[in-house]
């Protein structure tokens, strides 16, 4: 594979970057308050060899992490730093304007316990350190409906086996998506491997939220236009 210009191996990305143009307000929160919470070491210009992150010193203590992969405007992201300030939480998102937007609602929030990585969450999966992450979340990420397209759809084996890597034993992995064939895909996904377990008993376990889930603008939506939200958790074993 041809190279791209930070030095990485070439892979395509599908999705948007870029929306609507920033205010003003939000454009500074980009060139102020990321660099401040970005997680370093993460772009293959930084980090060639591919060193693990130092997660005790991006929080400045050893606690268990969390990460949150396409985290949209940050809701979920912020309500769980909020509702556990002794976790630290890492959030990937490419789209630059759902970046602006949770950059200013945790400074509005006060949060200290979040880190950003404004890009492609690949790159980061693949320095973070082998069991390091305490909980996962997908949330709601794109369909990809057409059948052409399901090949882009993150929940793939290489991305699994990404998961497979940074969760420690235990983890959860936990994934959200009101389109049913997309539910159908990570089952299928998940159901011929060895190293994750479906946690469900019964259909509760996958047609009622979990006890902290604080909804977010794309359950609202689903509901509004009466799409029924599934709920998955799957278990690093």
């Amino acid at each position: 594979l041809e190279p791209r210009d930070d030095g990485a191996p070439w892979r395509n990305f599908h999705g948007r970057r870029h929306g609507k143009k920033l205010r003003q307000g939000q454009a500074d929160h980009l060139r102020d308050t990321l660099p401040k919470v970005r997680v370093p070491g993460v772009s293959w210009s930084e980090n060639p060899d591919r060193a693990p992150v130092d997660l005790e010193a991006l929080f400045g203590d050893p606690r268990d992490i969390w990460l949150e992969i396409g985290f949209g405007g940050g809701e979920h992201l912020l309500a769980q730093a909020l509702a556990h300030p002794d976790i630290g939480l890492i959030g990937a998102e490419p789209f630059v304007n759902g970046v602006a937007v949770h950059l200013a609602a945790m400074e509005r929030a006060g949060a200290g316990n979040i880190r950003l990585h404004a890009g492609d969450a690949r790159d980061l999966l693949e320095v973070l350190p082998v069991g390091s992450i305490a909980r996962a979340f997908v949330l709601y990420p794109d369909p990809w409906p057409k059948t052409r397209h399901r090949k882009r759809r993150f929940i793939n084996p290489d991305n699994l086996d990404a998961f497979a890597r940074v969760l420690t034993p235990g983890a959860h992995l936990r994934v959200a998506s009101d389109i049913p064939d997309y539910i159908r895909h990570a089952l299928e996904a998940m159901h011929p491997r060895d190293d994750f377990a479906w946690t469900a008993d019964g259909p509760a376990d996958w047609r009622d939220a979990w006890p902290d889930w604080p909804g977010t603008r794309y359950e609202a939506k689903a509901l509004r236009e009466g799409r029924a939200p599934c709920y998955l958790t799957f278990q690093r074993i």
